[in-house]
């Protein structure tokens, strides 16, 4: 019988052995063969680990990839739940990056104020577009505010 310790398989996967048995309580991996009460791994448990690493670094969380792996019914094609899955991370990723658009926008604001009270950079901030959240681009631009009439420069000087 050719099979592999825990530790074999955590290193030629890259993988710790606490991840692999967590991995398993989990449902990912099929149960090891025991010999001597020490699991034994089929090599290829080696293409589940992939599997599982590849999932990961797309974004799946540990539910989702459990449901890539059992979540479909019999017959299902690999592509299918791939797709099916990725279809909803793309839409998830979408907003994350129209999130991180809207706060760029806020801190581009924030980094471009010379304003001397808080309050008065609030109101600003308070008022920015609601731009990014349909997938449109972000732009805000900040104008220096008036004392008195005048123009404030960063440093609080007057133009």
């Amino acid at each position: 019988m050719n099979s592999l310790s825990i530790g074999e398989v955590g290193r030629r996967a890259g993988v710790a052995p606490s991840a692999i048995r967590y991995y398993e309580r989990l449902g990912l991996l099929p149960k090891p063969g025991r010999e001597g009460g020490k699991r034994r791994y089929d090599p290829s448990v080696l293409k589940w680990l992939s599997l599982i690493a590849l999932a990961r670094e797309a974004g799946f969380t540990m539910a989702e990839i459990k449901h890539l792996v059992m979540g479909f019914a019999p017959g299902t094609r690999p592509a299918d739940r791939w797709k099916e899955l990725a279809r909803r991370k793309l839409a998830e990723i979408d907003a994350m990056v129209a999130r991180a658009e809207r706060m760029r926008a806020v801190l581009t604001v924030a980094l471009s104020c010379g304003c001397f009270r808080l309050e008065d950079c609030g109101a600003l901030l308070d008022n920015l577009p609601d731009a990014g959240r349909d997938g449109s681009p972000v732009s805000v631009r900040h104008e220096p505010h008036t004392v008195l009439g005048k123009r404030e420069t960063r440093n609080g000087g007057d133009l």
